[in-house]
């Protein structure tokens, strides 16, 4: 990233070999990155160092690889095993429902390690390290739908506030979940090669936290996916069997109904570009609230992300 900032040249090495093949520069190959993302959502960046700097298990081997989604750090023939708390499902009288967020994350850890006990595991060297790690991710999707029902902008300051009180509390939550576990049936197998160990703080997984995008299961569940913001109010949904779906966000739904505006002609506008925000038809209040991965500034974007992260021991 230094030689990115600085425009400079980077050498292009084969892992295999470790020898430089060529260089190039490093801005011009950022660039081409940075626009195949935004244009199809490939490819993703790990940032192999710093993943290995938060290693939980240095003794054991370095991370290599991630899950297919990145969420996920793994040393080879690791799995993964993830959860999500819906956090559209957490408020209750406008404000954050803590006992019940609580009560999930404790619930959360100890399913997700109940799940490692019943897996059934393709490879024997797939169950002989997932079981020596006990790694899970407890995760939560719904954050942008949770923000709406709150009436708070996800472009705002205090998003970010919330995004570091919830994270915060779920990650200290489930670190106790499995210091509890840990006394009950037992530390994972590693766990004197690991950080925890040092610090003589018994655990029962090597890691308890990750966000997964949620693409499949928030549909599922019904709410926003991971910490993204709504992608539209209104879309068309494309479907490999060749169907198109037509999708509006339940909340925007409920609310425009509520104040009498619900018709075929303001929604077909919507559906234009999926953000309300130049719709002068839609009051000041909804506008505010109803914001979309289009209407959040980049520098916004990464401050939700990089909040959240600090909590979190996968990523």
């Amino acid at each position: 990233m230094d030689a990115v900032r600085l425009n400079k040249n980077f050498n292009l090495v084969n892992l295999r070999t470790k020898k430089t093949v060529r260089k190039v520069k490093a801005r011009a190959i950022f660039d081409a990155i940075a626009k195949a993302a935004w244009h199809s959502g490939d490819p993703g960046l790990v940032f192999l160092d710093e993943i290995n700097r938060k290693n939980p298990i240095p003794e054991i081997g370095q991370i290599e690889a991630t899950n297919p989604c990145g969420e996920v750090l793994l040393l080879p023939y690791e799995s993964c095993n993830l959860g999500s708390i819906n956090l559209a499902k957490m408020t209750k009288a406008n404000s954050l429902d803590w006992q019940r967020l609580k009560d999930c994350v404790r619930l959360g850890i100890r399913f997700l390690d109940d799940v490692i006990e019943v897996n059934k595991f393709p490879l024997p060297q797939i169950k002989k390290v997932t079981s020596s790690n006990r790694k899970i991710g407890l995760g939560i999707m719904g954050f942008a739908d949770m923000l709406i029902s709150l009436g708070i902008p996800y472009t705002s300051k205090k998003a970010v506030e919330i995004a570091k009180a919830i994270m915060s509390f779920i990650h200290k939550e489930s670190l106790n979940a499995s210091h509890r576990l840990a006394k009950e049936r037992g530390v994972f197998r590693n766990y004197r090669y690991s950080i925890y160990a040092k610090k003589n703080f018994k655990m029962r997984n090597a890691t308890v936290n990750t966000i997964a995008p949620t693409g499949s299961i928030s549909i599922i569940a019904g709410c926003s996916s991971g910490i993204e913001p709504i992608f539209a109010v209104t879309f068309l949904r494309n479907v490999l069997s060749g169907t198109r779906m037509f999708e509006i966000n339940p909340l925007f739904e409920k609310s425009i109904k509520e104040k009498g505006l619900f018709n075929k002609g303001l929604i077909t506008k919507v559906a234009r570009s999926g953000s309300i925000q130049d719709i002068k038809e839609i009051p000041p209040d909804m506008r505010r609230v109803f914001i979309t991965a289009f209407d959040v500034p980049p520098r916004q974007h990464l401050m939700i992300q990089a909040t959240f992260q600090k909590y979190t021991d996968n990523s």
